[in-house]
């Protein structure tokens, strides 16, 4: 959300300099004096880092709506307009505006806190609301609403002990509650992703392959850029500087071999900054692939581009994919293909699984680029196949 700048104005009664701010009128002193325009740069600063302070309302008490208007300014910029983090985050604030929009910060307690919870629990997720939202979702929604109030007490806009009482509820236990467990994510098969490739354009089934080979997160994928690969090697190293782990100033690099270099070669003649994968060659060749399919003559029906009718479209594709969009056309080629929908990160854990099969858990631990292995065995299954072949010798 824009931040305008509050304007320096004239009180013609008065021959006073004042500044509005959100219905608040600030006198400042003489107008065009020395003393109102320090006083103005002043207000101006502090409104511009925190315009939802009690400092400039016209009453004392903040609302719950107003609080999320004031964390929305800041999670915009600070996750990107496009990232998942954000999606999720106002989909926590959705559900606790529907009920507490209206209610003061400092009457938002643990009642309240329970009340929220409870709708996440009985709430049908889904177009079709035919299963309620797993226990573990209902709780990292609730940690991002702690969050928020966190965001808040630092602001201003909440006071501490709203924080304190809320760290101090405990979230839902396994087993304890109607809420149902989570599948977690697991491996999609190589024949479902290889059902689904064909029925993708070529730009995004290329995606596909590309990032089954290098066990990246979508996130990574859709960001590249050829000056991001140094192909001086037989094996190129690709260095990304946006990712998950980047703000605990962690490198992540990764490396493509022939089988990549064969894909990735295509794509490389553009500009160092242009991201390889574009949505807009992928359109063209969806386009492509509907005109040389079609049944009906030439000589009957609309010729490309002779169509008279002025449609505007809803969103042109732009020039890089998002996780979203990049996931979307995936789920829309699984129902052509008809296989069970699956999710791109679903890829990085297929491919943990097999390299953790061959190579042994450290060797998955490098590529997916994890400081802990621990954190490598959520993403990559044990080899059960070896654990059975052991029962049979020694069992």
């Amino acid at each position: 959300m824009s931040k305008r700048e509050p304007g320096y104005c004239l009180h013609k009664p008065s021959g006073q300099a004042y500044v509005n701010l959100g219905g608040k009128v600030i006198y400042l002193g003489e107008y065009d004096g020395p003393e109102s325009h320090k006083a103005y740069n002043k207000i101006k600063s502090e409104w511009l880092v925190n315009r939802h302070s009690s400092k400039f309302r016209r009453t004392g008490l903040v609302t719950m709506a107003e609080l999320f208007l004031a964390y929305l300014d800041h999670a915009e910029p600070y996750y990107g307009t496009d990232s998942t983090e954000l999606a999720n985050l106002k989909l926590a604030i959705k559900s606790v505006a529907s009920l507490y929009s209206e209610l003061s910060t400092a009457d938002f307690g643990p009642l309240e806190f329970e009340t929220v919870r409870n709708y996440w629990v009985t709430k049908q997720s889904g177009k079709r609301g035919n299963r309620t939202c797993s226990r573990q979702y209902c709780n990292v929604q609730m940690k991002r609403l702690v969050r928020i109030v966190k965001f808040g007490v630092a602001k201003g806009l909440v006071p501490p002990s709203v924080h304190q009482v809320l760290k101090c509820i405990d979230p839902l236990k396994r087993g304890r509650g109607s809420s149902p467990e989570s599948a977690g994510v697991l491996p999609v098969t190589r024949t479902d992703v290889e059902a689904t490739v064909r029925f993708l354009t070529p730009v995004v089934a290329d995606m596909v392959r590309v990032q089954l080979l290098l066990g990246c997160r979508p996130g990574e994928l859709v960001q590249l850029t050829p000056g991001m690969i140094d192909r001086s090697g037989d094996v190129w190293t690709i260095t990304i500087v946006e990712h998950k782990t980047a703000y605990r100033g962690k490198a992540r690099v990764i490396y493509a071999g022939p089988q990549v270099q064969a894909i990735l070669l295509p794509y490389l003649l553009r500009g160092a900054d242009d991201c390889l994968f574009s949505p807009v060659e992928s359109e063209q060749q969806r386009r492509s692939a509907q005109h040389a399919a079609r049944k009906t003559s030439m000589s009957c029906g609309n010729k490309p581009g002779s169509n008279i009718v002025n449609r505007e479209r809803k969103k042109e594709p732009g020039l890089a994919f998002t996780s979203g969009t990049y996931a979307r056309s995936i789920k829309a080629a699984c129902l052509r293909a008809k296989v069970a929908a699956w999710a791109p990160n679903r890829l990085r854990h297929t491919r943990a699984t097999e390299i953790r099969s061959q190579f042994g858990l450290e060797a998955a631990s490098s590529v997916l680029g994890h400081s802990e292995i621990g954190v490598t065995q959520i993403y990559a299954l044990a080899d059960q196949e070896r654990a059975v072949q052991v029962a049979k010798q020694i069992g």
